[in-house]
């Protein structure tokens, strides 16, 4: 895939930090402040989540964050959309079946 690196209207785009991630268990690189959804397009993953009733996979649809299409588990937290949410170092990603579990750590969880 690849990212626009120079943009006709907005021109080069500006130095970035290059940051590891984890996708499904699978380590990326990606670039510090862009969108997960971006990131993991250039990877060419376009797969982001499976819906619960089909099984159907959704990948980015709106890309703004009004719909769901795009959610995924982040860092062990269900339905993060990943189009307006920035990629840090160290994230744990992982592609969201269904209506995506918690993953340790739950509100309701006793200490």
């Amino acid at each position: 895939m690849g990212r626009i690196d120079n943009h006709v209207i907005l021109g080069d785009a500006p130095p970035r930090r290059k940051v590891a991630i984890t996708v499904d268990g699978e380590p990326l690189e990606a670039f510090e402040g862009e969108m997960i959804a971006a990131a993991l397009w250039s990877a060419g993953k376009k797969d982001l989540r499976y819906t619960k009733k089909n099984n159907q996979p959704r990948g980015i649809y709106c890309g703004i964050g009004r719909c769901t299409d795009c959610v995924m588990i982040v860092d062990g937290i269900p339905n993060i959309r990943t189009c307006k949410t920035p990629v840090r170092e160290g994230m744990i990603i992982k592609t969201q079946k269904g209506l995506g579990e918690w993953e340790g750590g739950g509100l309701n969880e006793k200490s």
